[in-house]
């Protein structure tokens, strides 16, 4: 049996501003080889989970988390391609002829199911 590391706390500090971020990981800046990065905290853990989304991931490597870890990059189309194939026709129609702002103008349905992918693409019902 191989025994997995534990995970390690590191010190996280980020200092962002729109359009850039500094990020640095027990006190190495690492801000700049990073595109993107989600915080999570779930209260009922202890400790929150920082994804970044490195610009060279052959060329970055992390230890250790705070817990970190780094996200390999993904085509957008291919997200898109695995987020419409989840989609259920029936729902979609049902969601978007059910939608308040449906009008009865050539196209509008197909408006309506677009904006409903939309939604359901940005977690809203």
């Amino acid at each position: 049996m191989i025994d997995s590391p534990k995970p390690s706390a590191h010190n996280v500090v980020i200092d962002a501003q729109p359009g850039h971020a500094n990020i640095s990981i027990d006190d190495a800046e690492v801000g700049n080889h990073v595109l993107a990065y989600t915080l999570e905290h779930d209260v009922a853990n202890a400790l929150p989970l920082l994804v970044m989304h490195v610009r060279h991931p052959a060329g970055v490597i992390f230890d250790g988390l705070a817990r970190v870890a780094v996200a390999a990059p993904q085509e957008p189309g291919e997200a898109v391609a695995q987020f419409l194939a989840s989609i259920e026709p029936r729902a979609l129609e049902t969601a978007a002829l059910n939608r308040d702002d449906l009008q009865n103008e050539r196209y509008d349905l197909t408006r309506a199911m677009l904006a409903q992918l939309a939604d359901w693409a940005r977690g809203r019902p």
